[in-house]
């Protein structure tokens, strides 16, 4: 006669194969995003607040949007990290082909939008969506599945790079027609940054960079980004025109000194730098944290890219690899040219500091590409965790 309890192992076994769950995933990366996310709402707020009552007659309009999408954002990420990474890899053309028709619609009337002189944007119910956000996380998805499946094919002309190359003429040259040139150079580098980790040939590589870099110095020393070059060469030659944002940045980080004139009280806001809830938020942090507020910024972002580093070199196979550092290495280009611009050591040019500048397809997006962060280190093994 059997014994009740005979079978009570197997059904023990299936039922804690069936609760097998996986590791949990970074806490260092979730509080470095939620850290730069809830001080980006709070300084959105401080440099909106005169802005906002112009343009909306309202002056919390600009944080309410903020505050939506920053709260969107985080469940988005949280939603994100619960999806097995290895499902982009089967869709990654997919979603490729997806960006390049969204980012062609900006042009068709009736849905893209035009704001700033440019079209980036369109409209989905009422909601505008700025769709080179989108392309920028399909060019990576695409980008790692492609590079996992040549393998070492990567060294090769037609194999490794003719495509890659193929690939940058038309997203970037569909962005640069927008025109977003701030975007296109991003893309670019982000192709050729995950060409280099892949083990692409460096000669054809190093072609590539200067194709990009010498394409990129034309396009700024012609037409009206030429202006922006002779601000950037000598500020001092046009204060109330093209040198007016890059003067009060400097201004405002100045005037903070170590401490900052305290939250709420900075005075470059009052309309002396042009919209500071967006690209020059940072000089609108410095002025009034100061210093130390500054530097609180760049160790989180460091902290943040060191943890995707590092996500990236213990992922468990190469696709995961290569998408965590496309994902990082994202967040730091941006956090680099922002910070340039800021501290005029480059020309201006349009890019938002991640998780903290006004915009709400920017931070949506880019907390959907950290969720995916975040699903990867959950299926880091154990053994492979160091820190």
């Amino acid at each position: 006669m059997k014994s009740a309890v005979s079978g009570n192992p197997n059904k023990k076994q299936k039922k804690s194969v069936r609760r097998k769950k996986t590791s949990p995933s970074d806490f260092w990366i979730t509080f470095c995003i939620i850290t730069l996310t809830c001080i980006g709402v709070m300084m959105v707020f401080s440099a909106s607040i005169y802005q906002s009552g112009a343009i909306y007659d309202d002056q919390y309009a600009i944080f309410q949007k903020q505050l939506l999408f920053s709260v969107v954002g985080i469940f988005t990420m949280f939603f994100v990290s619960r999806i097995n990474y290895k499902i982009y890899q089967k869709y990654a053309f997919h979603l490729l082909v997806l960006s390049i028709v969204l980012l062609l619609l900006v042009f068709v009337p009736g849905i893209g939008h035009y704001a700033n002189g440019a079209y980036r944007w369109i409209r989905i119910f009422g909601v505008s969506l700025q769709t080179s956000e989108v392309a920028k996380i399909a060019v990576i998805i695409f980008m790692a599945a492609s590079l996992t499946s040549i393998k070492d094919k990567v060294r090769t002309f037609r194999v490794g790079f003719l495509p890659y190359m193929f690939l940058m003429v038309v997203v970037c040259g569909i962005i640069i027609m927008q025109p977003n040139l701030s975007t296109t150079l991003i893309i670019a580098m982000i192709i050729i940054g995950m060409l280099f980790v892949a083990g692409g040939n460096m000669i054809y590589l190093g072609s590539l960079f200067g194709s990009v870099a010498a394409a990129a110095v034309y396009l700024i020393l012609t037409g009206w980004r030429k202006d922006r070059w002779e601000a950037f060469i000598n500020p001092e030659s046009n204060l109330t025109g093209t040198g007016w944002q890059s003067r009060q940045s400097i201004l405002a980080l100045g005037s903070g000194g170590v401490f900052g004139q305290g939250l709420g009280n900075g005075k470059q806001k009052m309309f002396f730098l042009p919209e500071p809830q967006n690209d020059f938020i940072y000089a609108h942090i410095g002025e009034e944290l100061g210093l130390i507020g500054t530097l609180i910024i760049l160790i989180l972002f460091l902290v943040l890219i060191w943890r995707g580093i590092k996500v990236s070199m213990e992922a468990p196979d190469t696709f995961s690899s290569l998408l965590a550092f496309g994902l990082i290495f994202m967040i730091g280009i941006q956090v680099v040219i922002n910070i340039a611009v800021v501290t005029q050591l480059i020309p201006v040019t349009g890019i938002p500091l991640p998780f903290i500048s006004a915009g709400g397809t920017s931070i949506v997006f880019l907390m959907g590409g950290m969720g995916i962060m975040l699903n990867i280190s959950k299926h880091i093994p154990s053994k492979r965790r160091k820190i």
